[in-house]
C-alpha cells in the first residue's frame, strides 16, 4: 500500500502557465530533443533542481551604481581633456591615466556583478555531462 500511496502523491495534476516567443518555444523543443526529454520534463528539471543564482546584496548594488557614476564623471574629464588636447591646450588630467582609471573602475564593476552570482555558471554544468540528478550537497 504504501507504494500506490507514494504513487499517487507523484501524479502530476497541476498545469503551470508560461508564456514564451516563437524562438524560445523552438530553443525549448530542441533543447527536449537533444535531452531525449519532453519540453516539460525539461522544464520541472530546470526549474525545480537547478539552484538559483544568488541576488547581490543591496551594499553590492549600490556600489556597483557609485562605482557607473563616478565612471560617468572620469568619462567627462577625458572627454575635456581629450578636447583641450585638440585644442592645443593645457589638458587638465592625464589622458593615459583616466583611461587607467576606467579601465579599473570597469573591472570593479564587472567583478561585483559576478562575485555574487560565480557559483551558478549553467553552462559549465551543462557541459560536465548529462547527469540530471539534483546535487545531495
Amino acid at each position: 500500500m504504501a507504494n500506490r500511496k507514494q504513487s499517487k502523491r507523484l501524479v502530476r495534476k497541476h498545469l503551470f502557465s508560461l508564456r514564451l516567443s516563437d524562438i524560445e518555444l523552438d530553443l525549448l523543443r530542441i533543447k527536449s530533443l537533444d535531452a531525449g526529454m519532453s519540453a516539460s520534463e525539461l522544464m520541472r528539471r530546470n526549474g525545480l533542481l537547478r539552484p538559483l543564482p544568488k541576488r547581490l546584496s543591496k551594499i553590492s548594488l549600490q556600489t556597483y551604481w557609485e562605482l557607473g557614476q563616478i565612471g560617468n564623471n572620469l568619462n567627462q574629464l577625458l572627454k575635456a581633456t581629450n578636447t583641450a588636447i585638440k585644442m592645443g591646450r593645457t589638458p587638465p588630467a592625464n589622458p593615459q591615466l583616466l583611461q587607467e582609471l576606467l579601465e579599473v573602475l570597469h573591472q570593479c564593476r564587472r567583478d561585483i556583478a559576478q562575485a555574487d552570482t560565480e557559483e551558478t555558471d549553467w553552462e559549465e554544468e551543462e557541459e560536465e555531462g548529462d547527469d540530471w540528478e539534483a546535487d545531495e550537497g
